[in-house]
């Protein structure tokens, strides 16, 4: 496969900042076969090692686009990564998991490994530290790697004369640097001068008489002779002491196989064979990578250089983290002021999956599209390219307008259509200022190859964008249910349908929530009917309250039991007589502790929007087995737009997926949503946790989260309790959280003891206009 380009790594990371899609792509595929190759020596399976390198270049991503990170040696800075990476799951695996410890498990670089504790301290790292980025790289690349210069050449944007003559003015800086470092404790005076001389003596630029001085002052000290050798030593130094600094106990098994030239460029790296490839895309990830930001491509002028679409990755592809431009919405201009608006527009375009594109699974690919100049642009046509086995859902399965494409949120003026390989979509200008999103619904099918992201081709006028998302199809993660821009808010309510008996002893008081008996497993659960209804046997209640002035953007109802087959469910708005029968569309099967569970999803939008603003909602009859450690749930969640809320982003992820056990880490990284610190709203929904168990956490990377209902302990989040609901719902949590997004903003869920399947996230971060 072939990746030319003549950036140096530096200009690739000044690009990406800039907003240039395929520049990271490039970085990515000169360096992932460094990262994977240092990746295969501390951990046991490709799927593993896979999961690891990706997640390393994502916190990159994710620092890169916050104004951190690397600016020169990026190879270096990755490999420390994927080091953190590693280290920080052992850590999570081999110890209890405390609340207070759950920000320990965002990223965080660079570190000490406590293998290696020490040689930090030595004077040759110090000095290698101390030199210029772009000296430590050529240095790192030539004399720990031992590449040649025609190999280092592309990395640096240099020719390969250069790059020798850097590396030895790198050489050189680093023997006055170590000198230097010795100086700092005064040496004896006899020794002063002869070491202000020994670095030029080592190199050969000492005339003779001077050269002669030193070596007979070295043959007499001791402490110069010592310097002298480290000196005349250096490369075998950076060899001996900086790559295990950098790699630990690693580093020989890395150096033969960079020596064995598994991971050259100049754009030229070796892949797996097919049949590789297959196996590592059907790894299963410790975090379930939903990475919900989109891939920002570029936005240039039609005389600028435009960025060229990413190559094709092989799996698993990066989740894009990065921040997004936001900007303000501008009214139209009022009559007459057409000479205002004569400033040119400049596009700013962004595009990948939301969530993630799972096997099998529905999901949203984005566009978000920005005027970032000082007029408006003309009509705007994008076309999206949707990677092989994505197909994009047409709005007339839903009942919608033929030849039309199923949007997965409002439209905002745009048109879509199927074209080959993917979509079209039209819509009119766009004014200067304004950010303009589509969310397009694909499926993805079971045998949907992992590798490129979905691709974007803007036309507006003369201008032209263009790009490619890294983010492909991938075998696991949460795929995103529901997607939108805008005065939008999001709602969850839900209830249990299995509860304690009524005759017997304590039942009442753990119904009401009081008592140590509120688990599931502590009772044999049976069906509560609270209706009064013949026609139902199981049926319980739950109070929405949605905004007076808002309007029913979107509504999914979940329900979810402790049985293997799924089937439909009895649904009751507010101020109806009789029950609706709800077919799913669609049901996972998954496996918990306790036994086989399922959770099936509906799209009940329009049954919601045409009902009453506030009322009790009823549920009925999921197929379920009563028993001892048995549940049965179910869970109304919306997306209302509501004139008194400020801008947001806002997405339902429904990944379906087990925490706890030996899984008990889930981590939805967020960071396309908003900026940190930015007010973030969640309502997180999940089955069979129990309110004696503890030891679990939620956080969006500034600290644990407390609930807004049942007992308020951030550190027992799973405790049978469900907004809209009246007492104990034993199984069921539907659980708001309000907070502020971190340094580096993740869903992050943690539990030790307690097992749970987490079913929906909605989430919906305020974008400050």
């Amino acid at each position: 496969m072939s990746a030319q380009s003549d950036r140096s790594d530096a200009d690739l990371l000044h690009a990406v900042k800039e907003g240039d899609a395929a520049a990271y792509g490039e970085l990515y595929q000169r360096h992932v076969m460094a990262a994977r190759s240092l990746a295969r020596r501390l951990v046991r399976g490709e799927a593993e090692v896979e999961d690891v390198v990706a997640e390393s270049f994502t916190k990159i991503l994710d620092l890169v686009g916050r104004g951190g990170g690397p600016t020169a040696g990026f190879r270096t800075y990755l490999l420390t990564v994927v080091r953190r990476t590693v280290y920080d799951r052992t850590r999570i695996e081999s110890r209890q998991v405390t609340t207070g410890e759950i920000e320990s498990f965002d990223p965080g670089v660079p570190f000490v490994d406590p293998a290696v504790a020490g040689l930090e301290r030595s004077l040759i790292a110090r000095a290698y530290q101390s030199l210029p980025e772009r000296w430590r790289a050529v240095l790192w690349h030539t004399e720990v790697e031992r590449a040649k210069a025609a190999e280092v050449a592309p990395l640096l944007g240099l020719s390969p004369n250069g790059v020798a003559a850097l590396a030895c003015r790198a050489r050189e800086g680093l023997r006055q640097a170590y000198l230097q470092m010795h100086l700092a404790v005064p040496p004896r005076p006899v020794c002063r001068p002869v070491l202000g001389k020994m670095g030029a003596h080592v190199r050969g630029g000492l005339a003779r008489r001077d050269s002669r001085v030193v070596a007979q002052h070295v043959s007499h000290c001791p402490d110069c002779h010592a310097v002298m050798t480290e000196l005349s030593g250096v490369d075998q130094g950076l060899r001996t002491v900086i790559g295990p600094l950098m790699l630990g106990t690693a580093c020989t098994g890395y150096v033969e196989a960079m020596t064995g030239g598994i991971a050259r460029t100049r754009g030229r790296t070796r892949w797996p064979p097919a049949g590789r490839s297959a196996a590592l895309a059907g790894g299963t990830a410790l975090a379930v990578v939903a990475a919900v930001a989109l891939l920002p491509v570029s936005g240039e002028q039609p005389e600028d250089r435009l960025a060229q679409p990413m190559a094709a990755l092989q799996p698993p592809p990066i989740p894009r983290v990065a921040e997004l431009a936001e900007t303000t919405p501008v009214p139209p201009p009022a009559p007459g002021a057409e000479a205002a608006r004569s400033g040119r527009p400049r596009l700013r375009a962004a595009v990948g999956p939301l969530g993630a594109l799972v096997r099998d699974r529905p999901g949203i690919v984005g566009v978000r599209l920005s005027n970032t100049g000082e007029g408006p642009s003309q009509a705007v046509e994008a076309v999206v390219g949707l990677p092989s086995g994505v197909t994009p859902v047409p709005a007339d399965r839903r009942g919608g307008g033929a030849g039309l494409l199923q949007p997965a949120g409002p439209a905002d003026g745009w048109r879509c259509r199927p074209a080959a390989e993917g979509a079209r979509c039209v819509r009119g200008p766009i004014e200067a200022g304004q950010t303009t999103a589509v969310f397009l619904r694909v499926q993805v099918a079971a045998i949907a190859p992992a590798g490129a992201g979905p691709s974007l081709s803007i036309r507006s006028g003369s201008l032209r964008v263009s790009g490619q998302s890294a983010s492909g199809v991938r075998s696991t993660g949460a795929p995103a249910r529901f997607a939108a821009d805008g005065q939008v808010t999001v709602r969850a309510v839900g209830n249990s349908l299995l509860s304690c008996p009524a005759e017997l002893y304590g039942c009442a008081e753990a119904a009401a929530r009081r008592g140590d008996r509120r688990d599931d497993d502590q009772w044999p659960m049976a069906a509560v009917d609270h209706d009064g209804s013949a026609s139902t046997a199981a049926s319980s209640a739950a109070t929405l309250r949605l905004p007076g002035a808002g309007r029913v953007a979107w509504a999914g109802l979940y329900w979810s039991a402790s049985a293997a087959v799924a089937g439909p469910i009895k649904i009751r708005p507010p101020g109806r007589r009789g029950y609706v029968p709800i077919r799913p569309d669609e049901v996972l099967a998954r496996e918990l502790p306790s036994g086989p569970v399922y959770q099936a999803f509906a799209d009940v939008t329009g049954l919601v929007g045409g009902a009453a603003k506030e009322g009790e909602w009823w549920a009925a009859d999921v197929p379920s087995q009563p028993g001892i450690a048995r549940y049965a749930g179910w869970s109304l969640v919306v997306v209302t737009t509501d004139p008194a809320q400020p801008h947001s982003r806002t997405v339902v992820l429904d990944p379906a997926t087990v925490a706890g056990g030996e899984q008990r880490l889930v981590r939805m990284p967020l960071s396309g949503l908003g900026r940190p610190a930015a007010p973030v709203r969640i309502e997180l929904v999940a089955w069979e946790g129990d309110a004696g168990l503890g030891g679990e956490a939620v956080s969006v990377g500034s600290g644990p989260l407390v609930p807004a209902g049942g007992d308020r302990d951030p550190a027992n989040v799973f405790d049978g309790s469900a907004n809209g609901a009246r007492g104990m719902a034993f199984g069921v949590d539907v659980d708001s959280f309000s907070a502020r997004l971190g340094r580096a903003p993740a869903l992050t869920i943690a539990t030790k003891k307690d097992a749970v399947l987490l079913g929906v996230a909605a989430i919906s971060v305020r974008v400050d206009q």
